[in-house]
């Protein structure tokens, strides 16, 4: 069995949490999922508003798959870049928050390109 991590996150609205995370690219299963829960799984390798206990990151393909995720985030009730968005060349990231506040740092990065990264022989 593949190593998976899986994250229960608390929520006030389970429909507007699942709305966003669908739009995430996040499959329901309903095996899992009732009134009162959702699990929610993606092939993607990934507290109150204004504070954070915690962070989950998502590495993503291309800077445009992080545009991507932060605009379907704001299309579908949760908050594009919570934080401000960061650009250092070899890597882009832009946080969103869902409608909890949990917060995702989504980032692309090229390893090739860190500052002072050894080449690969």
């Amino acid at each position: 069995m593949t190593k998976m991590i899986f994250v229960s996150l608390p929520v006030t609205d389970l429909q507007a949490s699942t709305t966003v995370y669908k739009a995430l690219g996040f499959e329901q299963n309903p095996a899992f999922s009732d009134a009162n829960t959702g699990c929610m799984f993606t092939d993607r390798p990934f507290p109150a508003a204004g504070t954070a206990g915690h962070m989950l990151s998502l590495s993503l393909d291309s800077r445009a798959a992080v545009d991507a995720i932060q605009t379907a985030a704001a299309a579908h009730g949760g908050k594009a870049d919570a934080n401000p968005p960061e650009d250092h060349g070899f890597m882009y990231s832009r946080d969103l928050a869902d409608p909890d506040g949990n917060l995702w740092a989504t980032f692309w990065m090229d390893p090739a390109a860190i500052p002072g990264a050894e080449p690969k022989s």
